[in-house]
């Protein structure tokens, strides 16, 4: 009887960790079919979506914010929260923290950003020199301490093209040490499961202060008593007090005069840069707690433009890139991902749907004719999208892109750390898979129609290329598809 009721909790204490346990998305074992989302509210609607712009401008010392509007149906029904920032250069975005998880894409320049994870090592430290403590007037012992020079986690270097990835709760600082301004994207997941606050982004600065439109107040630290403070981290009450910023105007994007002096490897061409490894302690045995490898070992940068990296390559139409939880494992604690689409002069994105995420499109160049159906086979939107305007393309609508005469080329941001979607025309495509009597007699056309409606885009993923027609599908038919790189149905 015992060992039943012990196989009995054993079995329901793993189905508890498979559907809620936080360290199987940390280690990308959670299913793909998955979401680690709050529902929606009941009381939205996607029946009518347009193309959004920021409707807010904040400055700062040394760069601005631009706000979308979060009232906005749209972004409130996808639980999404969007911002453009731009740093200027010597600009240092001071260190803050969030309870939602988020992305962020560099859109343009490069520089340096640092994420600060929980319990995990300082790996970067200068020499440290031996000094003695001198017995204090309160009768203290003598002891002997260390002081050491300056000791950080890990920096990273972004470039264009870099996306970002911010874990809730992870604080994060960026300097641009360029000589151009750094444009930002960043996009927060509102509706994610990490966020037990109410339903809404929430930053929380730990230098500067704010001093926006939008919102007023100073860092976490202007809370506190200073005395209080002093005591808490052993510094006198007038260092408390300016690190409450009460009375600094900068805003939290502020000007490094000097520049910016932090630790980080040089990188030869004899001697690349090394990848992260554990600090050694003195015993030589590397620390293995589980933390650092599953956790503090996570790059959080992956660059989203290299065209190496495409997963659907049509050199007649275009290129789709993906980052997921499968090739960028930090994803599947963030549980988001992000599809990077080239499309050229009037090439056509296959019409697909999401399967299990909202996604959220920021236009990076050029033009495009976008249409989204809904459920009931209404036209919710029609337009034109241009640079730097974005829109929210809802779960399971269908959508249908085709470029203008200069190109076309935007960043989808998923609410999915594996997204998938499906697409309609196309090899690995729904059409395709379906049987040709079923296609035929569904809309009552000839077997020979729905052959060509199942197969007339031969070989083409994903990406379509213009003015098909059946000389095009002949050609095809013919030519040596190997240029032509397979895409899994995962992406968009």
């Amino acid at each position: 009887m015992a060992h039943t009721s012990f196989s009995s909790f054993l079995s329901y204490f793993c189905l508890f960790l498979l559907f809620h346990g936080s360290m199987a998305q940390v280690l990308g074992q959670v299913s793909t079919w998955q979401s680690s989302r709050q529902g929606g509210s009941r009381d939205c609607s996607f029946d009518r979506l347009q193309a959004i712009e920021p409707v807010t401008q904040v400055r700062s010392q040394a760069g601005l914010t631009e706000y979308f509007d979060e009232q906005n149906e749209q972004f409130r029904c996808a639980g999404v929260f969007v911002i453009r920032r731009v740093i200027e250069p010597r600009g240092l975005l001071l260190p803050r923290y969030h309870n939602t998880p988020g992305l962020v894409y560099i859109l343009q320049g490069n520089g340096f950003v640092g994420l600060t994870f929980p319990g995990c090592p300082e790996t970067f430290r200068e020499q440290f020199q031996q000094f003695r403590q001198t017995q204090s007037t309160l009768g203290q012992s003598q002891c002997q301490s260390q002081k050491l020079g300056d000791v950080h986690q890990r920096v990273h270097q972004f470039t264009q093209g870099d996306v970002v990835a911010l874990p809730t709760g992870v604080a994060h600082w960026i300097y641009n040490g360029g000589d151009a301004p750094v444009v930002i994207v960043y996009v927060f997941d509102v509706n994610n499961n990490a966020n037990q606050l109410e339903p809404r982004q929430k930053e929380f600065l730990l230098g500067g202060n704010y001093n926006g439109v939008l919102q007023y107040g100073q860092n976490i630290f202007s809370g506190f008593n200073a005395q209080l403070l002093s005591q808490a981290f052993g510094i006198n009450e007038q260092t408390s007090q300016r690190i409450q910023n009460q009375n600094d105007g900068r805003g939290d994007i502020i000007r490094v005069d000097n520049g910016l002096q932090f630790l980080k490897p040089v990188v030869t061409q004899q001697q690349p840069e090394q990848p992260f490894m554990p600090i050694q302690h003195q015993t030589g045995q590397s620390s293995r707690n589980g933390l650092e490898e599953n956790f503090c070992s996570l790059e959080p940068r992956q660059n989203i433009e290299d065209p190496n990296r495409a997963d659907t390559y049509n050199p007649r139409a275009g290129s789709i890139t993906r980052l997921n939880g499968q090739n960028f494992p930090i994803l599947n604690l963030v549980q988001m991902s992000a599809t990077r689409v080239n499309l050229q002069k009037n090439a056509i994105l296959s019409p697909f749907w999401n399967i299990n995420a909202h996604s959220v499109v920021y236009v990076i160049q050029g033009h495009a004719l976008v249409q989204v159906v809904n459920n009931q086979g209404h036209n919710v939107f029609n337009g034109l999208l241009h640079r730097g305007q974005l829109l929210i393309i809802p779960q399971n609508y269908v959508v249908l892109k085709k470029a203008e005469s200069e190109g076309y080329q935007y960043i989808a941001f998923k609410t999915n750390a594996n997204s998938m979607v499906s697409h309609i025309a196309g090899k690995n495509s729904i059409l395709r898979a379906l049987p040709v009597d079923v296609i035929a007699n569904a809309y009552r056309i000839s077997r020979q129609e729905a052959q060509n409606l199942k197969n007339n885009r031969g070989e083409e993923t994903g990406v379509l290329t213009p003015n098909f027609s059946q000389s095009t599908c002949q050609s095809y038919q013919t030519e040596d598809v190997q240029s032509l790189r397979p895409m899994s149905h995962w992406s968009e």
